[in-house]
């Protein structure tokens, strides 16, 4: 399953993330994984939610993300839930059109291995298809 979490950039879609990683985590006790563009969440995030700062892994492109997704997998079948943060820089998406793209691959990889991913989006529900209108969750 994917969800989208949308708004623009300073609406607060990091710190909602936060908390629902740590919602999530006390509730179900699921295996999750945070992963940003920085450590600034560290000290916000329940310390059994793993925290991958993706700028140290280099990824250039989206092929390169999501091969990426699919070994952070290949090392922890067990995850749960990966909350993606600052997607569009994590993911090499240059455009709508490419954002589109690896959210659909995603959702593949979603339903393949068993684990959700959530996801926040810088961008308005206008600015999105139909079909990614329908995986929002919380508009911001």
């Amino acid at each position: 399953m994917i969800e989208l979490v949308i708004g623009e950039k300073g609406k607060g879609k990091s710190k909602t993330l936060v908390a629902r990683a740590n919602n999530d985590h006390k509730a179900s006790g699921a295996r999750l994984v945070y992963i940003d563009i920085n450590n600034k969440n560290l000290s916000e995030l329940d310390t059994e939610i793993s925290l991958v700062n993706a700028t140290e892994y280099n990824i250039k492109s989206t092929e390169m993300f999501i091969g990426f997704m699919y070994g952070m997998l290949a090392l922890d079948k067990n995850l749960d839930k990966i909350f993606l943060d600052n997607f569009t820089s994590i993911a090499g998406v240059s455009s709508k059109q490419d954002a589109e793209d690896v959210i659909n691959t995603l959702n593949n990889i979603s339903q393949k291995c068993d684990v959700d991913f959530v996801i926040s989006l810088s961008a308005s529900e206008e600015d999105l298809s139909d079909s990614l209108k329908e995986l929002v969750t919380i508009s911001l």
